[in-house]
């Protein structure tokens, strides 16, 4: 190497920046090693948020307690984001005004949840990324009768089945046909509306929210304007409902905004770091390794656009491919040899007490084969151009992962 490797920063204290940290000591690095997060909360578990956490089943969801850390060598910088990068002096400026030097820079600075630019601020309107979302979203829940989810990904769909365990009536409203059918089709995501609705959730699809109402305009019944002169909206103004594009009007005392999340990279505007476009879905472009085009520099995780075998670049949000990325990515890094895995990507969600699996690609099917159909629990098989590319099942955890062979490419598929 150029350039020994006595310091490696990873910014970003989420799974994907532990789990980097960790298999850089399993790789045998020795040398200093510093994981830099915005929160002041060392790296937890997400997927428990929208599910034990926000229903008040779970209070702990760190990852490692805190002498792991101490036992790892592992320094911790929390509180603090990084601002920029001047990748020539390998120096990171801080949002405290100060700067850490590195040797090697791993970027994993993961998402951010988009949020609806035309909705006022207004308590009782929530996103979730993090755990403080999260825990507001929670103590909100202890009052609210009735909720509004925008977006019917898994985040949207998740947060609608906890609010029904808790007893919330929930109109889920989704502008695609179906619920999840960006992830994995309207075909499957039939499926998963049957299931919401014998819940009792009212899915609505093929509309979208054309304002948020508040207790602020309720004299007049108009929707509240977006805040332009950089003043917060009035301390008293609540949530009330949203109005459709369709024109109805949904009272609700609780709204959940889950259109998405974007890649956290405006930190790195400057650094000659070349990002994908935001039509491509943004992201550090990296290498199949997580190498960027840039000496010393690397990203692994969400905020990360690896080249697939393809050789496209594509950003994977799934919690099993950060840690599959940060294995790779150490052993590169420190230039040791290590077998490539064959990775089959995989996603889970849990909805009511049920089990949803997706192993492989669903976006790249164009056919859709629902081999079993008995109500909560379902199999499904997706090609292209006859070749098997994913399985989706919910409540058939042997079926689908027995699957991950032939998805492999080690098995013919019958």
């Amino acid at each position: 190497m150029s350039h020994s490797v006595e310091h490696v920063l990873i910014v970003g204290a989420g799974l994907a920046g532990l789990r980097t940290a960790e298999e850089l000591r399993h790789a045998g690095y020795e040398g200093e090693l510093t994981l830099l997060g915005d929160e002041n909360r060392a790296p937890y578990d997400r997927p428990p948020l929208s599910k034990q956490f926000v229903r008040g089943e779970l209070d702990d969801t760190a990852l490692r307690p805190a002498e792991f850390f101490q036992e790892m060598r592992i320094g911790l910088r929390l509180g603090v984001a990084a601002t920029g990068v001047d990748t020539g002096a390998r120096q990171v400026t801080l949002s405290d005004g100060s700067t850490l030097g590195y040797d090697r820079l791993v970027i994993a600075t993961g998402l951010r949840p988009r949020r609806i630019p035309s909705f006022p601020q207004a308590r009782g309107v929530h996103v979730l990324r993090t755990h403080d979302d999260a825990a507001g979203l929670r103590e909100h829940l202890g009052t609210a009768q009735r909720a509004v989810v925008i977006g019917a990904g898994f985040i949207g769909c998740e947060l609608t089945a906890s609010f029904r365990a808790r007893g919330v009536d929930v109109v889920l409203v989704e502008p695609q046909p179906t619920p999840l059918a960006a992830a994995l089709g309207e075909q499957i995501g039939a499926l998963v509306a049957r299931m919401h609705r014998e819940e009792g959730v009212d899915v609505r699809c093929g509309v979208g929210v054309e304002a948020l109402l508040t207790t602020h305009d309720a004299a007049n019944d108009v929707p509240a304007q977006a805040d332009t002169t950089g003043d917060s909206a009035p301390e008293e103004a609540a949530v009330r409902g949203v109005r459709l594009s369709d024109g109805s009007v949904v009272d609700a005392d609780l709204v959940v905004v889950g259109v998405g999340s974007v890649p956290v990279t405006d930190w790195l505007a400057e650094s000659g770091i070349p990002l994908a476009a935001p039509a491509d879905g943004g992201g550090v472009l990296t290498d199949e390794v997580g190498r960027t085009g840039v000496d010393g520099v690397w990203a692994v995780g969400d905020v990360a656009a690896w080249r697939l075998g393809t050789g496209r670049n594509r950003r994977v949000e799934h919690w099993t491919n950060a840690g599959e990325q940060a294995k790779t990515l150490a052993y590169a890094l420190l230039g040791v040899d290590h077998p490539a895995a064959v990775h089959v990507p995989y996603v889970w969600s849990d909805q009511y007490n049920v089990k949803i699996q997706v192993l492989g690609s669903p976006g790249l099917a164009d056919e859709v084969r629902i081999i079993e159909d008995q109500g909560r629990k379902f199999l499904a098989h997706l090609f292209r151009a006859g070749t098997l590319v994913a399985v989706v099942g919910a409540g058939m955890t042997g079926k689908v992962m027995k699957m991950r062979a032939q998805l492999a490419g080690a098995q013919p598929v019958s």
